[in-house]
């Protein structure tokens, strides 16, 4: 229904609703049950088996219960009863999917408590009489009134308005008020700005008051319409979960590959088919790194954690890490970049800029502040915007200056008229006019001008230098007001009272930036990332906000919504990496340029606070929503809620989330090379038809314990200084770039050969030839545990690990500390050796291994020179 298109007496005749009395209780809860509470809806919460369930859709865990079920098999085939590796198994993917559940529900929680209605209560008229109600309670149909400072509760048709303007650039990214008239009947075609008829849920009232009619609740309202406009956009993966799919299924093939063959090849060597299966198996279980899954999701736990104290709260745990790899971060303007609130900056007499401070100024503001219809609510200026700015810039209160100048009388401004003017009484008899408005019109009604040096006739000439002056404020994107006034001994009357008057000054203002914003610009330039401003504000304002941020570049772009309507999505993309700023968009303009972005390969951050951000933010690789000053729709569509809705507190999101991609890497890079190792190990004894060097609990006590500690211990390292100073992650590099591939194959392989080196000085010295290999196969253990915790400590940098501090990782000394103490104990104490199938070594046996075990570190020092050196020769040859 177009109810801007029907006057107030047809929408209340739909609604079948009494223009003085209102619905009737009985009429409010039938329409209630029909129509629903007015709010948005909100999706069905999973539940805790839902979000348990959807932890076992990873491909590696997948293949994972597949390796449990048929060890199973093979143990209940067999008829030993020994169902140990495939407790094992399963007791990790349980504790994986737990942890991610929990993390999972208490994010949910944590944005729950930002999520508050907001217009919790309305004034009704029912039954004739004027009461107040729960906004949620309010139906089509239902009278509504409004006074300056109100939150409109849901859409409403405008029966009666006097002086009534509404900030409503949550919806349509405006930063000034909407003139409001009831009277008035708008075109069916017309735009939600322009529907000066209607007031929209989520918007408040700024000026004057209204009363009218409830036209639309809930997800009927505009609100609503964009809110679900979200449900459309399909939330992407972030880049890690398409890096970790795409290893887990590398991997998975790996191992499914390497039992084939290795199972074929046994049979080859007509080895009996069970045991054979049973060496596959295990294979396979070396190959897959069973923490990976748990260890990240536990990494990104931490990183919450850490974003949450730094007043960042992740709605989803794979974003943390996605705000470090944006390549991009597109910010709304009103209210992200700058502080949602007019100020003047800039004040003029057609003389020369007048100081802000100065007795000049004073009067000029003192004026300006009396003709206008603010007040003062426990310290703070209530009132239109504009209004509010000259309120505040005065140093005197209001309330304090009608007390000296008496209000009599007032003309209010009209977009016809383009002025406002109020009447006064003066201190020492008589009156004083007051006229704000459009300078260019108000000095056509002036004949005179006072400036620092008196008053003088306002020739051709002042009124030339006012308007190059008027020009000049302009084109800096200021909001200009004239400010005149008259002084007579009667009062006057009519369109006479805005006639001979003496003209005092220019009044230029703005919705300044954030103090904060530009400092976080540079550093995101710093980081590698461009930031990008996507506002529905004129294109002048946005490009003088722009420039002033450092968003807009010298060989920057700036394209308008109208522009972009012109353009395919082709010619889009062509354009978006020379843009910096877009001007007057819509939503669905938003949503473009991000994909658009995303084409291109940019990994895309969208910030914003309004409704009309909440498409763009869904859309979006990560969307950061404000906590305090954001609607609820555009909270619900984020990824991320910042809980100050401070633009600087992004820059340490980056970082944090840049952090987190590192350690990732890292426990990526220690957990492959490990495993590597084990395959290895396994592989060359069974291809020199050596016995088993490993069991299968051996390799599973070694990827379950002293992998995974050490693993999750590096997702707690520190940043590194220079984290800021690297370019972001590209959305096609996979997790292995950057030579990590390389460098996981070749310490793998140093691991996998020193273990099989233990494993031969204890078979052919300590064993014996004709006897199992139980001394040899406990130091290939001990050596293949105890290096991989010597080799923990070489990922913490790129850097030579005696550069940043060898025990300068609390968490990674413990966990190594505890590692070192669980491996001595399986083999040292006899039940623990038993269940391992260990036997205890002495002590030269303890001083090889301990010998052979250490050898990663120097091995990994001596390969971090030879880059470092490989890479400042390439730095020189540049």
């Amino acid at each position: 229904m177009t109810w801007h298109n029907l006057t107030g007496e047809e929408a209340l005749r739909r609604l079948h609703s009494d223009g003085r009395q209102g619905l009737s209780e009985a009429q409010a809860k039938e329409r209630l049950a029909r129509y629903g509470p007015n709010r948005l809806a909100a999706k069905k919460p999973k539940g805790l088996l839902r979000r348990f369930l959807a932890q076992f859709q990873d491909f590696m865990v997948l293949v994972l219960l597949a390796a449990a079920g048929v060890s199973f098999v093979i143990s209940r085939i067999r008829g030993d009863g020994d169902f140990i590796d495939s407790i094992i198994i399963l007791a990790i993917v349980f504790v994986n999917a737990l942890v991610g559940m929990i993390q999972e529900s208490r994010a949910e929680k944590a944005i729950e408590a930002l999520e508050k209605l907001s217009t919790p209560h309305a004034h009704v008229v029912r039954g004739g009489k004027l009461r107040r109600v729960e906004s949620d309670r309010l139906v089509p149909g239902d009278l509504v009134q409004l006074e300056t400072g109100d939150l409109v509760p849901a859409d409403i048709r405008i029966l009666r308005s006097q002086s009534c303007r509404a900030e409503e650039s949550a919806l349509t990214g405006e930063s000034l008020p909407a003139a409001k008239d009831g009277g008035a009947v708008v075109p069916e075609e017309a735009t939600v700005g322009d529907r000066k008829n209607m007031l929209f849920s989520g918007s408040s009232v700024v000026d004057g008051r209204a009363f009218g009619v409830v036209v639309a609740t809930g997800m009927q309202t505009q609100m609503g319409r964009i809110a679900g406009m979200i449900a459309h956009e399909e939330a992407p993966q972030t880049p890690l979960q398409k890096k970790l799919a795409r290893t887990g299924k590398v991997l998975g093939l790996a191992a499914l590959g390497i039992c084939g063959v290795i199972f074929a090849l046994g049979l080859f060597q007509s080895i009996e088919p069970l045991e054979m299966f049973m060496i596959s198996v295990s294979l396979a279980v070396a190959a897959i790194p069973e923490g990976l899954p748990a260890v990240v999701t536990i990494v990104l736990a931490m990183g919450v954690r850490r974003m949450a104290a730094r007043r960042a709260i992740v709605r989803r745990l794979p974003a943390v890490e996605t705000l470090g790899s944006a390549s991009v971060i597109c910010s709304d303007k009103t209210g992200t970049l700058t502080q949602n609130r007019m100020t003047v900056t800039k004040l003029g007499d057609g003389s020369a800029f007048l100081p802000l401070s100065g007795k000049q100024a004073q009067e000029l503001l003192e004026l300006a502040s009396l003709c206008t219809n603010c007040r003062t609510e426990e310290g703070r200026v209530v009132g239109e915007p504009t209004e509010a700015a000259l309120c505040t810039a005065c140093q005197v209160p209001k309330e304090a200056l009608e007390a000296r100048w008496p209000r009599e009388g007032e003309i209010p401004f009209s977009s016809a008229r383009k002025r406002m003017a109020t009447f006064h009484r003066r201190p020492g008899g008589g009156y004083r006019v007051i006229v704000k408005g459009a300078p260019d019109l108000l000095v056509e009604r002036c004949s005179r001008l006072r400036t620092a040096a008196g008053e003088f006739p306002l020739t051709p000439a002042w009124r030339e230098k006012l308007r190059r002056m008027n020009e000049s404020m302009a084109g800096e994107a200021l909001r200009v007001l004239g400010v005149a006034f008259r002084d007579t001994d009667t009062l006057p009357k009519g369109e006479e009272a805005e006639t001979g008057l003496t003209f005092c000054g220019l009044v230029g203002m703005m919705d300044p930036p954030r103090t904060e914003a530009a400092r976080a610009v540079k550093l995101c330039r710093g980081a590698g990332i461009r930031p990008v401003m996507i506002t529905g504000d004129h294109g002048a304002t946005a490009a003088a906000i722009a420039k002033q941020l450092g968003i807009l570049r010298k060989n920057g772009k700036l394209l308008t919504g109208r522009q972009l309507d012109a353009m395919d999505s082709r010619t889009l993309e062509g354009e978006v990496s020379a843009c910096d700023v877009f001007a007057r968009v819509s939503p669905e303009h938003k949503v473009r340029i991000v994909r658009a972005l995303q084409a291109q390969g940019q990994v895309v951050a969208m910030t914003g606070d309004g409704v009309n951000d909440a498409p763009a933010l869904r859309a979006a690789d990560i969307g950061c929503a404000m906590g305090k000053g954001g609607t609820d729709v555009a909270r619900a569509a984020a990824d991320m809620v910042l809980t100050d809705d401070n633009f600087s507190t992004i820059v340490s999101a980056v970082r944090e989330g840049r952090g987190i991609y590192s350690n990732i890497r890292k426990t990526i890079h220690f957990l492959l090379s490990c495993n590597i190792g084990e395959i290895l190990l396994v592989l060359a004894a069974f291809l020199l038809n050596l016995p088993t060097p490993l069991l299968a609990i051996q390799l599973l006590w070694v990827n379950l314990v002293t992998d995974s500690l050490p693993a999750l211990a590096l997702g707690a390292e520190p940043a590194e200084k220079d984290v800021m100073h690297r370019k972001p992650a590209p959305r096609d590099s996979g997790v292995f770039s950057g030579g990590l591939g390389a460098s996981i194959v070749v310490e793998g392989c140093l691991i996998g050969a020193l273990a099989l080196l233990a494993y031969t000085i204890g078979r052919v010295f300590f064993d014996g030839p004709a006897q199992a290999p139980q001394v040899g196969r406990t130091m290939a253990f001990a050596v293949l545990s105890l290096s991989q915790v010597a080799h923990a400590f070489n990922m913490r940098s790129e850097h030579s690990l005696f550069s940043i501090g060898f025990f300068s990782n609390p968490k990674l000394n413990l966990a190594a500390a505890v590692c070192i103490l669980l491996q001595v104990s399986v083999i040292a104490i006899p039940a623990a050796a038993a269940l391992f199938r260990a036997v205890p070594l002495t002590g030269a046996q303890w001083a090889i291994t301990a010998s052979l075990s250490l050898s990663p570190v120097l091995w990994v020092e001596l390969e971090k020179r030879l880059f470092r050196r490989q890479k400042a020769g390439k730095s020189r040859a540049l």
